[in-house]
């Protein structure tokens, strides 16, 4: 039996259905629902950070396993009235004032807002064995996992900032220059002077003992080089193939480092009706980050919920019919059009 069943095309039209279950989006979930909106997230059930033993840096639950993190936000989510369900969207299409989410299995919902929360994709370097490994003893981030390797032998993968993140975390660094990464005058003398050692060639594979553990980078010479820790650069791609449909724009990260949804400080990406949190517009947000978007998001898509509503009570007071209806909002939609009601200064004190 289908989870959609209960909520299948025509049931019932939804304020907010929230694409991606992960941190940003349950904190938005959550914030909505206790705010009595209506609220469906439909999450594919595969968290990005899901290999990873430990959530860090997230204040009172430091070191908690992703999963269970998860777990308890959809437990809060649904505390309040908001509903989970597992599902992948194949794309969302405006529907009169609102828009209609179909997933990969052909279900059908009806939604006046949306919040995209469906992360990103790390398209990792060429190595053979790497990916196999990430998120264990192949990881990128000093912030989520530069305590644990602490004074470890750690190996980085053709980039020189993240060998100064590291060599804070261990005086044992050796920067691997890899495809063709060059180095300034600068950078070189750095390097020398903090200790970090440079090995020139192109890495092919990575060697594993007998207990699973990293114990080298392998050359294209055939050397091997040892290390317990690699560190990689990924291209951070965000999930938004799906909406196509809609005119959202996506941009280069400004530090160069993948493709991001465009959003402004409140999420919003400049299409009526959407916003969007978390790693889908900002690669770089760890899970308090994500989770500050997630909340920010839903107070700006909450305020533009209550203009749309006051105006179509508004209405119906001088004479209309039908004070929440899609043709209703659809004509308040019309006359607030132009306004700033979608971003920054929907939220109280905005400018």
């Amino acid at each position: 039996m289908s989870e959609f069943e209960l909520i299948r095309d025509g049931e019932q039209t939804w304020d907010v259905v929230v694409v991606g279950g992960g941190t940003a989006g349950l904190s938005g979930a959550l914030n909505l629902a206790r705010v009595r909106r209506s609220v469906l997230v439909i999450d594919k059930g595969e968290p990005r950070n899901a290999p990873a033993a430990g959530a860090h840096g997230v204040l009172g639950r430091e070191g908690i396993s992703p999963l269970e993190l998860l777990r308890l936000g959809r437990e809060e989510v649904a505390s309040y009235g908001g509903r989970v369900v597992t599902g992948q969207v194949a794309r969302i299409s405006p529907d009169g004032a609102g828009f209609r989410v179909v997933t990969e299995d052909g279900q059908r919902v009806r939604t006046r807002r949306v919040l995209v929360t469906t992360g990103l994709v790390d398209a990792l370097p060429d190595v053979p064995g790497l990916a196999e490994r990430w998120g264990r003893d192949v990881l990128h981030c000093v912030y989520c996992h530069g305590w644990e390797v602490r004074d470890k032998v750690i190996g980085v993968l053709g980039n020189f900032h993240q060998a100064l993140l590291f060599r804070q975390m261990s005086e044992s660094v050796t920067l691997f220059l890899h495809a063709g990464t060059e180095l300034t005058d600068e950078q070189w003398e750095q390097l020398a002077a903090l200790g970090v050692g440079v090995v020139d060639g192109e890495a092919t594979g990575l060697e594993v003992d007998d207990q699973d553990q990293l114990t080298g980078v392998r050359l294209a010479s055939g050397k091997v080089v040892p290390v317990q820790e690699l560190v990689v650069a990924p291209r951070f791609l965000a999930r938004a193939g799906f909406l196509g449909e809609l005119g959202v724009t996506m941009q280069e990260h400004p530090m160069g480092l993948g493709e991001q949804l465009r959003v402004d400080a409140s999420g919003f990406t400049g299409v009526r009706g959407v916003w969007a949190a978390g790693n889908v517009s900002d690669v770089l947000a760890g899970v308090p980050a994500a989770a500050a978007a997630g909340t920010t998001a839903a107070a700006a898509i909450h305020m533009d919920l209550l203009k749309a509503d006051a105006e179509a009570a508004a209405l119906v007071a001088k004479g209309g019919s039908g004070a929440f209806s899609a043709a209703m909002e659809a004509e308040v939609s019309r006359r607030v059009q132009g306004s700033r009601v979608h971003g920054l200064d929907s939220l109280p004190g905005g400018n």
